[in-house]
């Protein structure tokens, strides 16, 4: 029997948590986590990608994956950021505009 789950501590830090029970014995491991988790399911193809780019780079599936995310949000935020740009611009009048002295 394999049992695992979350929790967190009052101090506000989550701790991961795994029972394993062979015969009579129980293992119980806390691991404090300071960061959120998110489990992802990924086709063979796509794991594999990133696996090969992580061992290219050097570093864990895990870092590659946020590394991933974290450049897809950017390009998400330039990709709306430029939507709202072009409407300005669409819509700008000059006489509306302030004027410097």
């Amino acid at each position: 029997m394999v049992k695992s789950g979350t929790g967190s501590y009052s101090q506000g830090f989550q701790f991961i948590w795994c029972v394993k029970s062979v015969t009579l014995s129980l293992e119980v491991k806390l691991m404090p986590v300071k960061n959120p988790r998110i489990n992802v399911v990924l086709e063979k193809p796509l794991y594999h990608t990133i696996e090969q780019l992580a061992n290219r780079d050097g570093i864990s599936l895990s870092l590659k994956v946020r590394d991933l995310v974290k450049e897809a949000l950017e390009i998400e935020e330039d990709i709306a950021l430029s939507a709202f740009a072009e409407k300005r611009e669409r819509t700008f009048t000059k006489t509306k505009s302030l004027k410097h002295h």
